[in-house]
């Protein structure tokens, strides 16, 4: 079975697709403006680019992974996936607080979908 690469770079790709699905990296805010929600809409518009062009969409999302740099932002990151999130389609999620790659960074979130 072969692997397809989308966005790769010399450290990470920014999401793979295998066996029917597309995995993608953690993806954190292009812009990260000091707003949670901000942040996670950013992060959210960046996941569906990823998942087009891996050739599906936030329908079909099987599990999400989110992480807060401080768990106080777990509501207005609620906030912009609520109103993002495909309705009864909302995948398995889990999310924790923990320390993030660089403090502008407030969210971050990977996924996995099928095709």
């Amino acid at each position: 079975m072969s692997i397809q690469r989308l966005q790769p770079g010399k450290r990470l790709s920014q999401a793979a697709v295998h066996g029917g699905l597309v995995y993608t990296a953690g993806i954190v805010a292009d812009d990260p403006v000091p707003d949670a929600k901000a942040q996670t809409e950013q992060i959210l518009a960046h996941i569906d680019r990823l998942l087009a062009e891996g050739g599906t969409d936030k329908s079909r999302i099987l599990t999400a992974t989110i992480w807060l740099s401080d768990i106080r932002y777990y509501a207005p990151m609620n906030e912009a996936w609520d109103a993002w999130v495909a309705p009864g389609n909302a995948p398995a999620r889990a999310c924790v607080e923990a320390k993030l790659a660089a403090p502008p960074y407030w969210v971050e979130i990977r996924v996995v979908a099928a095709i």
